[in-house]
């Protein structure tokens, strides 16, 4: 737990405003001593996961920030479907598909944990 930046959640629209509303949300509620070094990352990666929520999940979509000190930077989306998502390899043409890869790439650690409801999709970067 961090004692400088309390957890924070926010439930999104179920539009296209949700993808800017979660970046917006998370410069807002990223913890200044902590996690700001990963701010731009961790930005790339929300618009990844809210965009598979609006376009595969089931409302409400939810987005929580929270600052571990000493371990880093977790962001959590969750909606209410269970199906997880999964990184898939997409062709140099492809206009999508990409997203999950990046997680997996730029994130030190993610997952997806079942949750009453549906899931929740959290990425980890360490500062």
């Amino acid at each position: 737990m961090c004692d400088v930046t309390p957890d924070v959640e926010l439930a999104l629209p179920l539009d296209a405003r949700a993808v800017s509303a979660a970046r917006r949300f998370l410069r807002e509620a990223v913890c200044p001593v902590h996690a700001s070094a990963v701010l731009e990352d961790a930005e790339l990666l929300v618009s990844e996961l809210v965009t598979n929520g609006v376009r595969y999940g089931l409302p409400p979509i939810t987005v929580a920030v929270r600052c571990r000190d000493g371990s880093g930077l977790t962001v959590e989306v969750s909606d209410s479907a269970a199906r997880e998502p999964q990184p898939r390899n997409a062709a140099p043409d492809d206009e999508s598909g990409r997203g999950m890869r990046l997680v997996d790439v730029i994130s030190d650690d993610w997952g997806v944990s079942p949750t009453d409801t549906g899931k929740t999709v959290w990425y980890r970067l360490k500062v």
